[in-house]
């Protein structure tokens, strides 16, 4: 039986292995403005990039960690940084280049390391 933090998946298959998270993101949302003069415009859906995906793109390129290092530090493989930077990334641009809202939602399989847990008081 997998230990605490790992879920089940419907059906077959392993469960997701625990991403370990720097920090929960302090903000969650972003939102493009709409210069004045331009027609008023339905705007599209939203992008939702998940607790995993941020932490995977704020390692590599806002720290500037290798794909190793950074897979050590969320305590998954090189290859799933590189999926989830992959996605993040796409994601991003797609929403700057359509004019779309970006949310950064929380994963079943993110979580703090214990150290941050009992400093901050929190558990998400």
């Amino acid at each position: 039986m997998p230990g605490p933090g790992w879920r089940r998946r419907r059906g077959r298959g392993r469960p997701c292995k625990p991403r370990l998270l720097g920090a929960i993101p302090q903000i969650k949302q972003f939102v493009p403005i709409i210069p004045s003069g331009t027609p008023s415009r339905v705007l599209p859906d939203p992008v939702f990039i998940t607790y995993d995906e941020y932490e995977a793109l704020r390692l590599i390129d806002y720290e500037g960690l290798t794909q190793e290092e950074a897979g050590l530090r969320m305590g998954v493989s090189r290859g799933t940084i590189w999926r989830l930077v992959q996605s993040a990334r796409q994601k991003v641009i797609s929403a700057l280049v359509e004019g779309r809202e970006i949310r950064i939602i929380p994963t079943s399989s993110a979580k703090l390391p214990d150290s941050l847990q009992t400093v901050s008081g929190t558990k998400e």
